[in-house]
């Protein structure tokens, strides 16, 4: 059964999400264990937070918010590091997973802002009430309030 769970520790599977995200050239997984282990992003400042779905005790996707470092209003967060094991996708994991981080946002921010590289993700966002923005920090943001 699956199940989105809010993560205060890295589990153990990470790894394996990051091996495999890495092996279709995603390096941001293991950008996240990297910067986790040093501590220097946790998920931890205030409104931040990552998020597991975990399918019968396994990692199968990972996502978090941060507050935007390139926004130093107060008010914008990004959404960051957001994988899907492959064989989980299409089944509407991804979405339910970035809803559950609105959620989160709409408690402590007024905008998300994300950036990808790749047009499957831009669409994906798009699906979710994304807009496409030109700015050299990032690709879309969706207001979430005033």
């Amino acid at each position: 059964m699956l199940s989105i769970n809010r993560l205060t520790v890295l589990p153990p599977q990470i790894d394996d999400l990051e091996r495999e995200a890495s092996a279709q050239g995603f390096n941001f997984v293991g950008r996240l264990i990297d910067e986790w282990r040093a501590g220097t992003n946790r998920f931890d400042k205030p409104g931040e937070c990552l998020f597991g779905i975990i399918d019968n005790e396994t990692l199968v996707g990972i996502g978090g918010l941060n507050v935007d470092p390139y926004v130093m209003d107060g008010f914008t967060a990004r959404l960051r590091r957001l994988y899907v094991a492959k064989v989980f996708r299409r089944r509407g994991i991804g979405e339910a997973l970035v809803l559950e981080l609105l959620q989160h946002a709409s408690l402590h921010f007024r905008q998300v802002r994300l950036s990808t590289d790749t047009e499957s993700a831009a669409a994906f966002y798009s699906r979710l009430g994304f807009r496409a923005i030109e700015d050299e920090t990032a690709t879309h943001v969706k207001v979430l309030c005033c």
